[in-house]
């Protein structure tokens, strides 16, 4: 087996849920009276840890403020919450790799919202460890990786990282391991191609496809 080690971002990869949080980033910006960023500026900080993705979407908020905008975004977030599901597919998979992988999640969500998606989801059994944005450095930083790849003792290069975003691939990059992009969640997939990934995946099926003949 090539790679042992399968590691999942959350938000864009598994679950269909970009468009809500750079949906939630804008109107939490409209509430506090300061510019609102565009859909692509803020679909490109997901999965950045939550400072640096503000610093870059809403370059206005003053630290005095962070607080209520984070309220803010997660009122909206919240009350969406339930309309998000996993992409077509999606949990046959992880059921699927599974059986043979160890699964884990690297993902720019909180523990807080990992924990409750994981549990709406009904996925928690099938991933065997996971790393948050505020337990350790968030993306592109490669703290997430190592320390999965420590934890289960494996080498960088029998880990392979699943992802929608650049922040992905270059953390990846960034821990010596290989790296798959997907194209249908945050990031266009001309950003995606331009790290260098294994391989570039449009769907779920061709992710299923492709894992089952290379991993």
């Amino acid at each position: 087996m090539k790679y042992p080690l399968l590691v999942f971002d959350w938000d864009g990869t598994i679950i269909d849920s970009a468009s809500t949080i750079a949906e939630c980033i804008r109107l939490a910006a409209g509430d506090l009276g300061l510019d609102v960023p565009t859909k692509e500026q803020a679909s490109h900080v997901i999965g950045l840890g939550l400072h640096d993705a503000l610093r870059y979407a809403v370059p206005q908020l003053r630290p005095e403020q962070m607080a209520q905008f984070v309220a803010r975004y997660r009122y909206h977030f919240l009350i969406r919450e339930e309309a998000m599901g996993l992409f077509d597919g999606m949990r046959e998979l992880i059921e699927a790799m599974s059986i043979v992988h160890t699964l884990a999640i690297a993902t720019g969500k909180s523990r807080r919202g990992l924990d409750r998606a994981l549990a709406a989801t009904g996925l928690k059994p099938y991933f065997r460890s996971s790393r948050c944005a505020d337990e350790t450095n968030p993306k592109p930083h490669p703290a997430m990786l190592l320390e999965l790849i420590q934890e289960f003792d494996v080498d960088a290069k029998a880990a392979l990282m699943i992802g929608d975003t650049s922040h992905d691939l270059e953390m990846a990059h960034a821990a010596g391991v290989d790296a798959l992009a997907v194209t249908y969640g945050a990031h266009p997939e001309n950003n995606l191609r331009a790290c260098s990934p294994t391989a570039c995946l449009a769907t779920v099926p061709e992710l299923r496809q492709w894992l089952s003949a290379n991993s």
